[in-house]
């Protein structure tokens, strides 16, 4: 036996031991990192470039890799580990709780009304969306990804129910049309890669604007699109402060998307959010709600109120639908 293999081997088995906690701790240590560029992003309200934003969406999951590794950290005792991973989690425990304003109206209720958005997957979820507005009954339907076939079928089955409408035509995703059982007076709408109409509601005399939110999602590469896209619904969000404003839609971004929460700091509040049901995930429908991230969002200003909001599971669409009720209140 030579020296190198005596020492090895030599007494309690140390060397033994330490050789099985170095992998360990390279295991936790990866896991951290990757979790501290994601959560240091988060915590200088930036969205950063590709894999930062896709992974924002998904932030509260990034408790399970910063657990595995607190495991390893504990199998290899590396306690500095330790240290970092418990700082991870508590930054993603803070981050994770609900953002934006809350607060209920001072001005007495004047109005009630039900919106219902819905992306409906380049059209092939148009016949479950029919059957759910006809269920639902809401006031107000903003539908997202609604190309020419979509369109057309709208106007022949709803059109009796909904006689007004917005749209902006296109095919596959481009397309969005916005159905109101209320007058709609024209509004200019938010341009964009995709339909983003906007319109000003009459409802029950009171002026209620409507922007429909369908902005590009942050691909690999297009980030600084969906930003600018995201920064136009913010512009149009804090346009007119004194009407009371519903902005709806799929917003391709959650809370913890820096671009989102500028668009929150405006004034507007999530409706999830004011009835408790915030974080609860709408995309991808396929694994929601055990697993997602809510995109799918309607905003409102600080006259209205919230309550029974209601997740849908539409056939043939990869975004589950949101409804919620609204009462309007008003100013004082």
């Amino acid at each position: 036996m030579d020296t190198a293999t005596a020492e090895w081997t030599d007494g309690s088995g140390t060397g033994r031991r330490d050789g099985r906690r170095r992998p360990a701790a390279w295991c936790a240590a990866l896991l951290f990192a990757g979790v501290s560029v994601v959560v240091g992003c988060r915590a200088a309200d930036t969205d950063g470039v590709t894999p930062v934003p896709q992974l924002l969406a998904f932030l509260p999951w990034l408790l399970v890799p910063t657990a595995a590794g607190l495991l390893f950290t504990l199998r290899a005792r590396w306690w500095t580990g330790a240290v970092w991973g418990v700082a991870l989690l508590g930054l993603l425990a803070w981050f994770i709780e609900p953002y934006g304003k809350t607060g209920e109206p001072t001005g007495p209720p004047v109005a009630g009304l039900r919106v219902l958005t819905s992306n409906v997957e380049f059209g092939r979820g148009t016949g479950s969306l029919i059957d759910a507005v006809r269920r639902e009954k809401p006031d107000l339907v903003f539908v997202q990804e609604c190309e020419y076939t979509c369109d057309a079928a709208l106007k022949r089955e709803l059109a009796d129910a909904y006689p007004h409408r917005r749209a902006v035509a296109g095919g596959g995703s481009e397309g969005s049309v916005l159905l109101s059982r209320f007058p709609l007076e024209a509004a200019e709408g938010v341009p964009g890669t995709m339909g983003m109409p906007g319109a000003v509601a009459d409802v029950d005399g009171h002026a209620v604007r409507l922007q429909l939110a369908h902005p590009m999602p942050p691909l690999p590469g297009q980030e600084d699109l969906w930003r600018r896209e995201l920064g136009r619904l913010r512009a149009a969000a804090a346009a007119d402060p004194d009407t009371p404003t519903v902005l709806a839609g799929d917003f391709n971004a959650s809370q913890d998307h820096a671009a989102f929460r500028r668009i929150l700091d405006t004034g507007l509040r999530d409706a999830t959010r004011l009835d408790g049901a915030d974080r609860t995930p709408t995309w991808p429908a396929r694994t929601a709600p055990a697993f997602g991230v809510q995109i799918d969002h309607v905003l409102v200003s600080e006259e209205f109120t919230a309550r029974r909001a209601r997740f849908l599971d539409l056939a043939d669409t990869d975004h589950r639908a949101l409804v919620v009720d609204l009462t309007l209140h008003a100013r004082r």
